[in-house]
C-alpha cells in the first residue's frame, strides 16, 4: 500500500496519531489513555482507497483482536465496514508491519477475545452498556 492515504477521522485525534506514526516510523509511545495502540492499513469498502486508523493493541500469540466499539455509538465505525469488504489488512505494531486477514468472531471465541480486550482497555465494557448492538470483535490472523 502506498504512503498516500486517507484517515477515518481526518480532523481528530486519530489523524494526529497516524501522522505521528508515519513521521516516527513506530507506534511506540503513542497511546490512548496510557494504553498502546497499533496502526491498521486497509482499503475503503466503496472507494478501494487506502485508509489508516489506530486501534487499541489487543494481542495474543501473534494474533490481534480489534474491537469495533466506536465508543458505544449506535453504529459500527467506518473501518469495520472497510475490513468486512476487504479483510486483508496491514497492521503495524511498533516498527514491524505485517499482513493479516480479519474475521469476525462469535460465541465462545468472541467471549474469550472480548475478555482480553476489556482487560487491555476496560472502557470497552462501558461502551457496550451505551449501545444496544453487540460490539463486533474481529481477530487478525497472520497471512
Amino acid at each position: 500500500m502506498t504512503e498516500q492515504s486517507s484517515w477515518s477521522d481526518p480532523n481528530g485525534w486519530a489523524r494526529t496519531q497516524v501522522e505521528q506514526i508515519l513521521k516516527t516510523g513506530t507506534t511506540e509511545g503513542i497511546d490512548v489513555q496510557g494504553r498502546p495502540i497499533v496502526l491498521l492499513t486497509m482499503r475503503g469498502a466503496k472507494s478501494g482507497k487506502e485508509r489508516r486508523t489506530p486501534v487499541m493493541r489487543v494481542e495474543r500469540d501473534g494474533h490481534y483482536a480489534i474491537v469495533a466499539s466506536k465508543s458505544g455509538a449506535a453504529e459500527h465505525p467506518i473501518w469495520y465496514h472497510n475490513i468486512k469488504a476487504h479483510p486483508e489488512i496491514q497492521l503495524q505494531d511498533g516498527t514491524e508491519t505485517r499482513t493479516f486477514v480479519a474475521r469476525e468472531v462469535h460465541g465462545r471465541e468472541r467471549a474469550e477475545w472480548w475478555d482480553r480486550a476489556v482487560e487491555t482497555y476496560p472502557q470497552y465494557a462501558d461502551y457496550q452498556t451505551r449501545t444496544s448492538r453487540t460490539i463486533p470483535v474481529l481477530v487478525l490472523e497472520p497471512r
